[in-house]
């Protein structure tokens, strides 16, 4: 048989009481009920409360009396404590988790470079083709003084070499840039070169 302390036979009395038990724990509850005064007392008095208050002849429950004493358990317990907190620290979190996506978002669309102090090149044409050094890191502009055409070079677009992990050339890209944008500017003022 199994032995049961008394915290044990307080959870499970208002299922002996139902007879909603197992019989095995029935007879070891029954057993130490029988060796345990206090035990007994709470059962005695756990069976009078639920026959005093099952019996309807008993309380004749005043009209209202349900609603009053709603409100007077609502006046004597805490109020909503936190509401406005609960409220700011969903919406923290909700813009923790967006931040996060975003963020990965940002990382996993950058392509992984070829030197860890290189930034990718912006402004530079997608479609602009561009000379990569296979052993190198960056890409080039055609006639570059600074391209190493020693080890095989390769022609791709800027799209290309930057998904590859290759960065522009600072001073190629600069002349190159600075050469677009003085055409373009030159274009919309209408001014012609001789």
């Amino acid at each position: 048989m199994v032995a049961v302390n008394c915290e044990q036979v307080w959870q499970e009395i208002s299922n002996y009481i139902d007879g909603e038990i197992d019989p095995n724990l029935r007879a070891a509850l029954e057993d130490h009920v029988g060796g345990c005064q206090r035990c007994t007392a709470v059962l005695q008095g756990t069976r009078n409360l639920v026959r005093l208050y099952s019996d309807e002849r008993l309380f004749q429950v005043p009209l209202g009396y349900s609603w009053r004493l709603q409100r007077r358990i609502s006046a004597t317990l805490p109020g909503r404590r936190g509401n406005s907190l609960g409220w700011l620290v969903a919406v923290a979190a909700t813009a923790l988790i967006v931040g996060g996506i975003t963020l990965a978002n940002s990382r996993a669309a950058a392509p992984k470079v070829r030197s860890v102090h290189a930034q990718i090149g912006r402004g530079v044409p997608a479609t602009l083709a561009v000379i990569v050094n296979n052993h190198g890191k960056l890409f080039h502009v055609a006639g570059c003084p600074f391209l190493n055409e020693k080890d095989g070079t390769r022609t791709l677009t800027a799209e290309e070499a930057e998904h590859e992990g290759y960065v522009p050339c600072v001073r190629c890209m600069a002349k190159y840039l600075g050469q677009v944008a003085m055409n373009w500017t030159k274009k919309a003022w209408g001014i012609v070169s001789a």
